[in-house]
């Protein structure tokens, strides 16, 4: 399967390592493939930046972490843009889903979840993720 996950699952994988979020992002390292386009990756990389996050993790460790993020997904440019959410930030989603034809996005954002399904695109949870359950 071709994944995408939003950035607050991301970081709350790095940060929570017995977590769900962290359950789901190591089922799809291990058997999908991650995709990333540069909006999200600069989102990233200026969240895992905050200064709010050190009492997690030193700063060096959470680069660490995005630089082996980035070997193991696969940068898809943006060919179509989209302004369907109701939180515009969250449209960068969308078109990563749709310019790498994911079959799903892993999201805790309502503002995201309450699309499913998006254009056949599956918008779940990492909780049904792991269930497997899709949402069609």
């Amino acid at each position: 399967m071709r994944i995408v996950f939003d950035t607050n699952v991301i970081v709350s994988a790095l940060l929570l390592s017995e977590s769900i979020p962290r359950r789901a992002f190591d089922k799809a390292l291990d058997q999908d493939t991650i995709l990333i386009s540069t909006p999200v990756l600069l989102e990233f990389a200026e969240v895992l930046a905050r200064e709010k996050l050190d009492k997690y993790l030193r700063e060096e460790e959470r680069m660490r972490f995005l630089i082996a993020f980035l070997k193991e997904t696969e940068l898809i440019e943006i060919r179509e843009r989209v302004s369907d959410c109701r939180d515009e930030n969250d449209n960068k989603f969308l078109e990563l889903a749709l310019s790498g034809k994911a079959d799903c996005i892993i999201s805790g954002d309502d503002d995201l979840l309450v699309l499913n399904p998006y254009r056949g695109v599956s918008i779940i949870n990492p909780r049904d993720f792991l269930a497997g359950i899709s949402k069609w």
